[in-house]
């Protein structure tokens, strides 16, 4: 089933900003050089299976609308094996190097324990086959603790301890084989690891639990010998009410206080960091400062909608302001921007997921182009210096060295007859400047 399915598409590639071929890339050139580093090692883009491949076509008023071959049984392994390879050749077929994965996703359901780790281990086998025949990587790995009804209470802060163990043989064993499929992340998303009503929930215990979940988590990586970095990806709310990985700077507090500082990275994804009410860059640029910033979903929201729409990401305008952060945090190392997007529930083909793609692709590719620009011109970066320069003088040596009070601060102001005088901002020269890239 799925070796027929893009059996009338070709391998996208780069045909450069005048190419009239909906089915090519015009910014997206793999091999082109930028600011030392080829594009496709600065973006490392993978395509998900949960929203590619999984989702299907559904909302909350209606049945999918897709009609996929492998979705023709849940419980099927068939299904499921036809799937997997259908996920795979999408990827090759795009011509980007790495995918990303749920446990559920690539698996047959299972109910019992024992059923579930069998139908996960055979699908583990079999994605290990087809990397191998397709060239390409897995970014990442995660585990749902969302989803089945066992986990409507979270899984990591779930009041009932079979839960709680239910979550962890799930995570050792996708933990496990990422680190045997060369994966280069491990994920946790907390979609329910929050609560609903303050009326039947401890916090304490609860935030206790999900700090204890997470150092077991990072004490199995080293015992296995996985190399990669585990994130947690912020999202503010949706499932959850309150959820406790709100947005960068919680989830830093909480990696703070539960000794994971320098253990844990965040899986930034560009829909929740508006669900929270920041800008995507704001929360980039909150990595970058904490030192933590480690992956990234690709995607947008509706800026008309209250929830998280997961759509492919558009503006260039956007994905600049993005890509400088990411630039200025250094770039990746074991991160890359996954596309956590799905096509609209009305575009049905399979052409439509290339499309979908294309454009998400092309336009991060654009925003790395644009950043760079800004960076190698300078002008914006030497404004930002610039701003700060007098840090670097008496004053500001004096406040930040070592026995400096309150009171030593306030009395130079006083023998000095400081008479501080404002500076412009610039904000709109800044926005000129952004807007003006030719890229």
């Amino acid at each position: 089933m799925s070796a027929s399915y893009f059996k009338d598409f070709e391998t996208v590639q780069f045909e450069g900003r005048d190419s009239t071929n909906p089915f090519a890339y015009r910014y997206y050139d793999k091999d082109r050089v930028v600011l030392g580093k080829r594009m496709e090692d600065h973006l490392r883009m993978a395509v998900c299976v949960w929203h590619t491949f999984c989702w299907p076509g559904s909302d909350v008023f209606g049945a999918g609308t897709f009609d996929r071959p492998w979705h023709r049984g849940a419980n099927d392994a068939d299904a499921a094996r036809s799937k997997r390879e259908a996920a795979l050749a999408f990827v090759e077929k795009l011509d980007l190097p790495f995918y990303c994965f749920h446990d559920v996703d690539v698996m047959a359901d299972a109910d019992g324990i024992g059923s579930f780790r069998k139908s996960f281990a055979e699908a583990v086998d079999h994605l290990e086959e087809l990397q191998a025949k397709h060239g390409r990587k897995l970014l990442w790995g995660t585990a749902n603790l969302f989803s089945n009804p066992r986990y409507m209470a979270g899984g990591a802060t779930n009041p009932d301890p079979e839960v709680y163990a239910w979550a962890a043989s799930q995570v050792r064993d996708c933990l496990e084989a990422t680190h045997r499929l060369g994966g280069a992340n491990y994920v946790l998303w907390g979609g329910r690891e929050g609560y609903e009503t303050i009326l039947n929930t401890e916090i304490g215990i609860e935030l206790d639990n999900f700090g204890r979940f997470l150092n077991l988590v990072v004490d199995h990586k080293h015992r296995i010998g996985f190399e990669g970095t585990i994130l947690i990806e912020p999202k503010p709310h949706e499932p959850t009410k309150h959820q406790y990985d709100f947005d960068t700077q919680s989830v830093f507090a909480f990696l703070q206080r539960y000794g994971l500082e320098n253990e844990v990275k965040v899986n930034i994804e560009a829909n929740h960091a508006t669900l929270g009410g920041h800008s995507f860059e704001h929360e980039l640029a909150m990595a970058r400062t904490f030192g933590i910033l480690g992956s990234v979903d690709a995607n947008r929201g509706d800026y008309q909608n209250g929830w998280d729409t997961d759509q492919f990401p558009n503006s260039v305008e956007e994905w600049t302001l993005a890509m400088l952060e990411v630039l200025r945090a250094g770039g990746f190392t074991d991160g890359g921007f996954n596309f956590d997007a799905k096509i609209r529930r009305q575009s049905i083909d399979a052409e439509d997921l290339f499309h979908g793609h294309i454009g998400g692709v092309d336009t991060i590719a654009r925003g790395l182009l644009r950043a760079a620009e800004l960076i190698e011109d300078g002008t914006l970066e030497d404004f930002r210096r610039d701003r700060y320069g007098d840090w670097s003088g008496r004053l500001g040596t004096m406040i930040h060295g070592t026995g400096t009070s309150l009171a030593d601060i306030a009395d130079y102001a006083v023998e000095h007859d400081l008479d501080p005088q404002r500076r412009s901002g610039r904000q709109e020269w800044c926005e000129n400047i952004v807007a003006r890239t030719r890229s």
